[in-house]
């Protein structure tokens, strides 16, 4: 018995030191913890439960049967962040270079297998150089069953990807599949095809920073949700998203009981809108102070700015934020806006998360590149996803709410539940000036003639009551009492029921 306990201790012992101490070394050289060290850092303290620690791969060719380590390059289990239980598995650099073989994907599996199982997320730490080379197809094989398993398991637990390290090949798409994508800064990179390829295929000079690195995909690609400084950043801040999610679809949304009063008014919204509509506002502001503590996580702040997405909590509970941003080319919804809040609203929709949507959309961005670029069926993605969502959705318009922007924006005809407006907003066909030039173009003219039509025509619909008269719009409100009427309103729809047409699944416009 006392050998099997030794035998049993010194196996613990190697797989816990992965690649060994010259690799650990290496590892914390590139300010990179250990596959092992993020997990601590990540998980409750002791709550990791491990398994397949002793895992080995099958592979005798190119003498890897000589080159055994138990895990195979990923640690995986289960344990709890504050409290609530997560799958997890972490890819370990310093074992082969965290590349994948069938035994590693098998490992990975098989938590993914049971976190459906019991219905609690999972999240990936990604450190690998990609595929197993000297396991040719059987490693190819092992990357397609975690795929299926992504696919299967999207819209029924929430998965999360936190890329530490190198992510290349077809080891990306694992991570694209996920809910939400974190990169650390000047570590991690994500590309399809790296720097040596691309050269040699288009010619271009380029580094693996600037062709995937955290802020490329972080700003411009908008393939990743947020981009750290550092690994303890990056798993403190996942700790924290964590926080919002529901463990499952058929799961309610996390209560966290909150001191910030759901009939706290705030008297500074009153001014928040500037008198000239031409003048931008800070649409955050209007954010943290309507959300409890002024606690809001925002995801994709660097891409697409003209459009805010976040979670924060109304009441203790969870909600997902959607607003135009007045700011960056005054809110007007464009491709990549359009398919970042699309994508954000499915995730809500598809986990109970209410949406909360404040409105100021002088319209869809002009020009060639936007309809060249495919904006109309961009632009429908964000439009389906707001029709199909069957969730609470509590809609405030805080200044423009202009042509087709306006019905795409969560609004009474895409089976918006409760729907107000703040008494200046702005809610036509299109704004005065352009909708005087095209009605009365015989009048063009006449500067004072136009004038006076544009006056006219602000008069008339330059205020929310003529969609107030057809019951487009609920209520006008007081912009200080935003807080509470979106708090009652989402008390009212806690035990909403509405379920769509039964069908295989919808056909969205990709």
């Amino acid at each position: 018995m006392h050998d099997i306990i030794r035998q049993l201790d010194e196996k613990r012992a190697a797989a816990r030191l992965g690649g060994g101490a010259k690799r650990i070394s290496a590892q914390h050289a590139k300010g990179k913890l250990t596959a092992r060290e993020r997990l601590e850092l990540l998980l409750d303290e002791g709550s990791f439960e491990e398994w397949d620690m002793f895992v080995e791969h099958r592979c005798a060719d190119f003498g890897m049967q000589d080159n055994k380590v138990p895990g195979d390059g990923v640690v995986t289990g289960y344990g709890m962040i504050n409290g609530r239980l997560v799958f997890v598995f972490s890819q370990d650099f310093t074992v082969f270079g965290g590349a994948l073989s069938e035994a590693h994907a098998e490992k990975i599996c098989k938590v993914m297998d049971q976190a459906m199982k019991v219905g609690a997320p999972v999240i990936g730490l990604n450190d690998s150089g990609g595929a197993r080379i000297q396991e040719g197809v059987a490693s190819l094989g092992g990357y397609a069953d975690v795929f299926q398993r992504n696919v299967m398991a999207s819209g029924v637990i929430p998965q999360i990807s936190l890329i530490m390290g190198p992510c290349a090949g077809g080891a990306v798409y694992s991570p694209a599949m996920t809910d939400f994508i974190f990169m650390v800064k000047d570590s991690s990179y994500m590309f399809v095809t790296g720097p040596e390829v691309v050269k040699t295929v288009t010619h271009e000079e380029v580094t693996a920073e600037e062709l995937g690195g955290a802020t490329t995909h972080s700003s411009r690609s908008g393939v990743a949700d947020l981009a750290f400084e550092d690994d303890v950043e990056a798993l403190l801040m996942l700790r924290r998203f964590f926080n919002y999610l529901p463990l499952n679809n058929r799961d309610g949304v996390p209560v966290r009981p909150s001191g910030d009063a759901p009939e706290r008014i705030d008297l500074s919204l009153d001014t928040l809108v500037p008198d000239n509509p031409n003048k931008p506002y800070d649409i955050k502001e209007l954010i943290l102070k309507v959300v409890d503590d002024g606690d809001f996580f925002e995801l994709q702040p660097e891409n697409a700015k003209n459009i805010v997405v976040g979670m924060a909590r109304m009441a203790g509970r969870t909600v997902g934020i959607v607003a135009n941003n007045p700011q960056v080319l005054a809110g007007c919804l464009d491709i990549k806006s359009s398919i970042k809040a699309a994508r954000f609203v499915r995730f809500c929709d598809a986990f109970n998360i209410p949406v909360v949507t404040f409105v100021d959309v002088p319209g869809f961005m002009p020009g060639t590149a936007q309809e060249y670029g495919g904006i109309i069926k961009h632009g429908a993605k964000l439009l389906y996803a707001y029709a199909e969502c069957t969730v609470p959705k509590v809609t405030v318009i805080t200044r423009k709410a202009y042509g087709g922007a306006y019905d795409v924006m969560s609004s009474k005809h895409l089976r918006g539940d409760v729907n107000f407006a703040w008494p200046n907003a702005e809610i036509a066909v299109m704004g005065a000036k352009g909708a005087v030039e095209i009605i009365f173009r015989e009048d063009k003219g006449d500067p004072a003639k136009l004038a006076a039509r544009e006056a006219e025509y602000k008069a008339r619909f330059a205020n929310p009551f003529v969609a107030g008269a057809r019951g487009f719009i609920d209520d006008v409100i007081q912009p200080h009492e935003t807080r509470k009427r979106i708090c009652r309103s989402l008390a009212m729809l806690q035990d909403k029921k509405l379920e769509n047409p039964w069908r295989k699944h919808g056909n969205i416009p990709l």
